[in-house]
């Protein structure tokens, strides 16, 4: 396995209300120096919830997605707040979101997105036994929840507002995990 490349300086770019650029200069074994530039890790990363509703329907949302300036469809997720764990945060964000808690919630896998250049973690959660439970959430507009059976997986994934990756990868995880006991 290969050493890593010495880090030495880090410096910030910019920091906003939600990111933080960092410039990193590294030294790799080589001797070759090279500049990065990386958003910050957050301190806890984040939760992307498969919650449950019977071993066949999962609970969607529908939500405004800025990025790409339309609503998208996808699983409900969120910041890991201080203080909570992966199961209770994603036990939180589901009640926020969907209006469900989960009596039996289980860490499937952590997932990263473009670690060339972002230092964060989604931890995917399965959460099953649901039963309805509502908390207020920070959404400036309802979500609204779309129940999905996982067996029409294939028709999900035509739709053209299902496009996140990490919502795609968890559900076929999950569908793995039920399918395989």
């Amino acid at each position: 396995m290969r050493k890593p490349p010495k880090i030495l300086v880090t410096a910030t770019l910019a920091k906003t209300r939600l990111f933080h650029i960092e410039q990193v200069e590294l030294r790799f074994t080589n001797g070759i120096e090279t500049s990065y530039e990386r958003l910050r890790p957050s301190s806890g990363g984040a939760v992307l919830i498969v919650p449950m509703l019977d071993d066949d329907t999962v609970l969607l949302i529908r939500e405004y997605a800025v990025g790409l300036e339309r609503y998208e469809l996808g699983l409900p997720k969120g910041k890991i707040e201080d203080g909570e764990d992966i199961l209770q945060a994603a036990n939180r964000e589901m009640m926020e979101e969907v209006g469900y808690a989960g009596n039996a919630l289980s860490h499937v896998t952590s997932l990263s997105l473009a670690p060339g250049y972002l230092g964060h973690y989604t931890h995917v959660i399965l959460a099953r036994d649901l039963y309805p439970k509502r908390l207020p959430g920070d959404e400036p507009e309802e979500i609204e929840v779309v129940p999905w059976r996982l067996s029409q997986l294939n028709e999900l994934l035509a739709q053209n507002d299902f496009t996140e990756a990490r919502s795609i990868a968890a559900l076929f995880m999950t569908r793995e995990i039920l399918e395989n006991g």
